[in-house]
């Protein structure tokens, strides 16, 4: 699979219902998740995929993209493979929090692999954003 918007998240952006800039969004590292285009929401990747999630500040959308500060995912714990990220909008609540955007594949177009050692791990952001709509 390949990086991707979700189609659900497409729909709540044009009913109003996720404000990027407004809402708190998150993002989390995911292990040997297999992406569903059907996952709408984060209960959809179960805890036991989830191995560290950052909260995503200095929000811009510039230009129709979608663009963040660097996050910073603090002492991840060690002995997971990382192999994919999805942002999210945080409600509070998993079964209503909506899945935004899957990234499996770097800037470069190489799959993400990061192994955690209990160390930091930052992300960083393309130059470019998140995500374009």
């Amino acid at each position: 699979m390949a990086n991707a918007v979700q189609a659900s998240a497409r729909k709540l952006f044009l009913d109003g219902d996720i404000d990027l800039l407004n809402d708190t969004v998150k993002v989390v590292l995911a292990k040997t998740y297999t992406y569903s285009s059907g996952h709408d929401y984060l209960d959809d990747v179960t805890a036991g995929y989830r191995v560290a999630t950052a909260t995503l500040a200095s929000k811009t959308t510039t230009g129709g993209a979608f663009d963040s500060a660097d996050p910073t995912f603090t002492a991840v714990a060690a002995g997971s493979t990382v192999t994919g990220i999805w942002i999210y909008k945080d409600t509070g609540t998993d079964s209503t929090s909506p899945l935004i955007a899957w990234f499996d594949t770097n800037a470069s177009t190489a799959a993400i692999s990061i192994v955690t050692n209990g160390s930091n791990i930052t992300l960083t952001v393309s130059a470019s954003g998140w995500f374009t709509i």
